[in-house]
């Protein structure tokens, strides 16, 4: 056997000796830690863990809500515009009535319909409508009430007429529509009344 081999196996054991005793100081190490500080460092670590889950959680939350208030933004940014463009809209309207009623020249008459016409699809288009009224119920998240008269045919509480037409984008009211609503009771009845509620309302 050669001096190098000699030398290599003379020195094996004392390597495997220092292994041992590594892996024995590790142990002892281990040993060595208290329990309740075990439970400390597992206790910290599930904190930390709910710490982040609860970040996350939070963070989510943020970007639906930053979308849901985009998608918000986008949906009724046309509001203001088309509140300013309703007057517009309600003088078409009194040019036609107005037209009606001096016999003016077909023609034009039929171009401010047309006008008129054009400018309902424009509001279409981008989800404004009107609002329905005549023969419903009385909402005043909806309706604005202007008086009640009498109607023999329609019960307390529905709306008879629209003095001006209101309009909605999508679900959000744009102006609501000035309404009469019915008493319930037929012409000439001395309790028909004029009055509406503080709300809007017919008085109970």
């Amino acid at each position: 056997m050669s001096d190098a081999e000699l030398e290599k196996t003379d020195n094996q054991p004392t390597e495997d000796v220092a292994e041992g005793q590594g892996a024995a100081d590790a142990q002892q190490s281990a040993k060595s830690i208290p329990v309740t500080d075990v439970v400390a460092l597992t206790a910290d670590l599930q904190a930390a863990n709910d710490r982040v889950l609860r970040a996350q959680a939070e963070l989510e939350n943020f970007r639906k809500r930053s979308r849901r208030e985009l998608d918000e933004q986008r949906r009724y940014a046309n509001l203001s515009l088309l509140g300013d463009l309703l007057p517009v809209l309600d003088n078409l309207d009194r040019a036609m009535e107005a037209a009606q009623q001096a016999d003016a020249t077909s023609g034009l008459l039929e171009g401010v319909k047309m006008v008129s016409a054009q400018m309902l699809a424009v509001f279409e288009q981008y989800g404004c409508r009107p609002i329905d009224a005549v023969g419903i119920a009385f909402d005043p998240n909806l309706h604005e009430s202007i008086g009640m008269e009498p109607s023999a045919d329609l019960a307390a509480g529905i709306v008879t007429r629209v003095t001006r037409v209101g309009y909605q984008l999508h679900d959000r009211v744009v102006r609501p529509p000035q309404v009469l609503i019915s008493t319930g009771l037929p012409a000439g009845d001395p309790d028909t009344t004029s009055d509406v509620g503080s709300d809007g309302a017919p008085p109970e």
